[in-house]
């Protein structure tokens, strides 16, 4: 098995990875403590991996992170309980697809990573959306090459900022009315932020679409995919696991002898 550990800004996501298909045959959410120290990440992790382990041993790691205070003891803690160094996941692994971003050290290993799973599972055009903290709209061209993207405010944070902005608002459940129009002020905040939401990523998307000169298949993956996917009017390829596969792919690649 190969240890993924995919670590966003709100949660940090650890797969174990069949090493024949990338997927993970199992995989645990932890909240992104930043305080954590190696030895805390493994005392947390024991428990969970330990009947893993035992009938599958790890053979290796590979880590995504886009907060660095947390790349640190996740490298530490790999490295000591696998006896190997955890590849780290930037522009400059072999990706298996080109960059044309002008700053490809920039780019976060999250969005590597699922360029890198769309291209293992289609290997072709697509767009991925990936609905975390951050709303991301990615483009692949015929070509295989990553051409960038979009990054917005994710949903949780439009919610939170309307709640705290408006005197009079409050945060309330993510799910969307079954009306556009609603009936109360809770009803009209959800519609407004899930609705919303979902028609700014439709209008992305043809934005994207019109750029690369094709319609193409749509990824969507990420912590609030399934709340956008019941209004969303695009149909979508749902692959909750999108980041860790990609990580799969990039540890094959890169370790390849």
């Amino acid at each position: 098995m190969i240890l993924g550990i995919d670590v966003g800004n709100t949660n940090i996501v650890i797969g174990l990875l069949d090493p024949a298909t990338d997927r993970p045959v199992k995989s645990w959410r932890l909240s992104s403590n930043r305080e954590r120290t190696s030895d805390e990440w493994r005392g947390l992790l024991d428990p969970l991996l330990r009947d893993s382990l035992a009938s599958a041993p790890v053979q290796g790691s590979i880590i995504d992170s886009v907060v660095p205070a947390i790349t640190m003891p996740m490298t530490t803690l790999c490295a000591e309980w696998i006896g190997l160094p955890p590849v780290i996941v930037s522009a400059e692994l072999d990706l298996g697809f080109g960059l044309t971003m002008e700053r490809p050290s920039e780019v976060g290993p999250d969005r590597l990573a699922n360029a890198a799973a769309a291209r293992r599972l289609i290997d072709g055009p697509c767009v991925i959306l990936d609905l975390g903290t951050a709303t991301k709209v990615e483009a692949i061209d015929r070509l295989g090459v990553f051409r960038g993207g979009i990054i917005a405010p994710g949903i949780g944070l439009c919610r939170d900022a309307l709640a705290a902005r408006a005197a009079r608002l409050f945060a309330v459940e993510l799910t969307a009315p079954a009306e556009a129009i609603g009936i109360n002020t809770g009803t009209a905040v959800q519609s407004g932020v899930v609705r919303g939401h979902a028609r700014m990523i439709e209008g992305l998307v043809v934005d994207v679409w019109a750029e690369l000169g094709e319609e193409t298949p749509i990824f969507l993956t990420g912590g609030f995919a399934s709340t956008i996917q019941k209004v969303l009017r695009l149909p979508v390829i749902v692959e909750p696991d999108l980041t860790l596969i990609g990580l799969g792919y990039l540890y094959a690649r890169n370790t390849a002898h």
